[in-house]
Formats: structure tokens, sequence, C-alpha cells
């Protein structure tokens, strides 16, 4: 089977590779499962949806960066694919290291957590885990292209102490070593950028998912 071209260029861009500031938006299939996706790189774009290229390229002029992402594009895209955009989030990648989970962090069901309600709308396979106080929660599972993605949650009461770097640190090694491992946050979310920043995982893209209904 081959490589989705959305799920080739999230493999190039975690080991560095990034495409060409072009200006331009490439048009690809529907990478199928939960949501179809754009993703904006330094100057480069991805559609990743069924949507005629033709139809983009008349809307979109290639070189204006401002463009692909705008809310007017975006709307736009989700009025097209039946879809009403989610979160516009900054993308970042870590490199998995396979180590498995510390012994400070234990695996429950957590179907009842609204934090794993939220992944349940874009991911797969979901594994969910809470730290040995309860303080934080954090959820494993196959996204986009079947990609590694994670999420996770600290209780107020325990923020401001590290949690945040501590359990990210620690979902990295919750996926297979050398699998990128992708976590979507909103550009605003300053707290959780730092924690991911201290724990080596880098912003890489900007990404805006369309999800399907799931009736």
């Amino acid at each position: 089977m081959s490589t989705h071209p959305l799920r080739a260029l999230l493999d190039d861009v975690a080991a560095g590779k990034f495409p060409p500031a072009d200006g331009l938006v490439e048009v690809v299939p529907s990478p199928g499962g939960r949501a179809d996706a754009i993703i904006g790189l330094t100057g480069h774009f991805m559609l990743a949806a069924d949507i005629d290229a033709e139809e983009v390229a008349a809307r979109v002029s290639p070189g204006d960066f401002s463009v692909p992402m705008s809310p007017a594009t975006l709307t736009w895209l989700g009025q097209r694919l039946g879809s009403i955009p989610a979160t516009f989030d900054a993308l970042l990648c870590r490199i998995g290291g396979g180590e498995g989970a510390p012994d400070w962090l234990r695996e429950v069901d957590g179907h009842d957590h609204p934090r794993v309600e939220r992944a349940s709308r874009y991911r797969q396979e979901m594994r969910v885990f809470v730290t040995d106080d309860d303080a934080a929660v954090l959820v494993v599972g196959r996204g986009v292209c079947d990609r590694w993605e994670f999420g996770f949650e600290v209780l107020p009461g325990a923020q401001g102490h590290g949690f945040g770097r501590k359990v990210a640190r620690a979902a990295a090694g919750l996926v297979p070593a050398g699998e990128p491992l992708w976590a979507q946050v909103a550009p605003g979310n300053a707290a959780s950028l730092r924690a991911l920043g201290a724990a080596g995982f880098v912003p890489v893209a900007a990404e805006v998912l369309f999800p399907r209904s799931r009736a």
C-alpha cells in the first residue's frame, strides 16, 4: 500500500525535511479516517480532502501566505466539505523512544473523561493514562493518516509544578522507537506550548482539521 501524500509530508517534516517556501497549496486526496486536514508550513501548504484542485487554485492565489488558512478560506472549505473547521492549532513533533510508561503513570479505562471524549472525535486506538496522584491525564492514539498523536491535561490545582512537561516527556515513550509523535496546541495556550518545548517537542506547522460526521 502506497503512503498517503500527507503522511509522507509529515514523516519528512518530522525528520527535518521541509518543502520549499513556494507559496503553493498542494491538494491531495482525503486521508480517510475521521477528518480531512489543511497543513500550513513555512510558505507551503497541503490540503488533504476530496475537492477539485482547480477550484482551490481559483480562490487561493499562489504566493499569498495569508490566504490559505485565513478564516474566510477555512469557512469556505468547511462549506465545500460539509464540515465545520476545528481549532486552528500549532503542530509540534518529537520522535518517540518506545520505553513504555514510567511507574508513576498508569493506564486506565478513561472513556468517561471529557479529554477522552474530545480526542475520540479525531483519534482511534486510544490509550488513556493518569498520574499516580490523578493530577494529570494523557491520551495517546492514532489520528490523521494513522499518525501517533497525544493530548494531556493537568488539573488546575496541580498546574505550575512541571506536571505538563513531565507528562509530555512520558508520552514520547508510549510510541514505538523512531516513530514521530504529534501534538496539536492552540497558539494561545502558552502553558502547553512551554511544557511541550521543554519536553523536546518542536513546532513545525499549523493545522486545521475538518471532522466528518460519525452518524
